[in-house]
């Protein structure tokens, strides 16, 4: 497309007032010219709203009570003018042509644009690890038909994603069930009314901190409970999109997902009395996650082996040996170095 395109960049913003000058800042400093920046604050208590003020008339401000994040995308989107449109959370932050390079690929039948996220910390040093993870290629294309066939596919988080307007359009506003989670909503939701575009490179970066709603700073069952709950809200809007377009979905969709499935191993191991689903055990969990990974996941034979092996030794060593595989998969930057060093040894011998 071309370089006349505004691009809206909304950010939405509860009690970050120590992230969230970095953040506006990456939105402000753009090598792409034809930007608008809108800030959301929904409700914040801190400084955020003197921070947001003091930008003057260089953004566009919002300012209302809570109703968590759903509400402040929808409320930022409502105000936005942009052809494309960037959603990026307040602890986040991009780098400086990722505008430019979402630009440079859009063209009128891509409904969403997706780039890695390089993960930091809470002084926004590298980790050394992104999401998702580089051995992992963004999905592209009609992603819809994957969707309906695995109930998932590779993308990332919410600031790194970019939308057509006339695909959001039709899928705005967030409903008030999906206030927490707007990004799911929006993942499902946009690859049935337009093809995907995937760009490798990380365009701007996923701070880690102990605030973060879905970031592992730390591995607990409560976490996990958490994960599992909306996993299965996404599914059930899943069936709704898929139903609404006149798609058939298999009958066992729900066991063809192995990152579903590990969620609701981990959760069940960790916190067995409250997880969410009672009927779950872990040697059914185990035997659908191996049984999700040769049969349906694009894996090669060695991923496929050593996601296997993590099924095995989360579903059935003791709690506290288990907890070590759950912490190398779902939270890279807490794995032992010495557990990195030998699977790399590993990958080397096998390779």
């Amino acid at each position: 497309m071309g370089n006349e395109h505004l691009v809206s960049i909304i950010i939405n913003n509860y009690n970050y007032d120590r992230f969230l000058a970095e953040s506006i800042n990456s939105a402000l400093n753009q090598t792409y010219p034809h930007i608008e920046v809108i800030v959301v604050d929904d409700g914040s208590t801190d400084g955020s709203c003197e921070i947001i003020v003091g930008y003057g008339d260089r953004i566009i401000p919002i300012f209302q009570v809570n109703g968590k994040q759903g509400a402040a995308l929808n409320s930022g989107f409502a105000a936005s003018r942009g052809d494309l449109i960037l959603f990026l959370d307040s602890d986040d932050f991009l780098l400086p042509m990722a505008v430019e390079r979402v630009v440079e690929v859009w063209m009128p039948e891509v409904g969403k644009i997706h780039y890695r996220l390089q993960v930091v910390d809470i002084e926004g040093q590298p980790l050394g690890n992104f999401i998702p993870t580089t051995t992992a290629k963004l999905a592209c294309g009609e992603v819809w038909r994957e969707l309906i066939q695995t109930s998932g596919y590779v993308s990332t988080c919410m600031s790194g994603n970019a939308y057509s307007r006339k695909i959001l359009n039709q899928v705005f506003p967030i409903p008030d069930a999906y206030k927490t989670t707007a990004d799911d909503y929006l993942m499902i939701s946009t690859p049935f009314y337009g093809q995907l575009v995937s760009i490798e490179d990380s365009l701007a970066a996923y701070r880690i901190h102990n605030s973060n709603q879905w970031a592992l700073a730390s591995v607990s069952g409560s976490r996990f409970r958490r994960f599992v709950q909306h996993d299965l809200q996404n599914f059930a809007l899943l069936l709704q999109r898929a139903k609404e377009f006149g798609f058939e979905v298999p009958p066992n969709l729900e066991m063809r997902s192995f990152a579903r499935l590990w969620s609701r191993l981990a959760s069940l191991r960790l916190e067995p009395q409250a997880h969410p689903v009672p009927s779950d055990h872990s040697l059914q969990l185990t035997y659908w996650g191996i049984r999700s990974l040769w049969l349906f996941s694009e894996f090669n034979w060695q991923k496929r082996i050593i996601y296997s092996i993590w099924f095995l030794w989360v579903g059935l060593m003791p709690v506290s040996l288990a907890y070590f595989g759950i912490a190398w998969l779902q939270a890279p930057h807490l794995r032992p170095k010495a557990i990195d060093w030998t699977l790399t040894r590993i990958r080397a011998l096998v390779s």
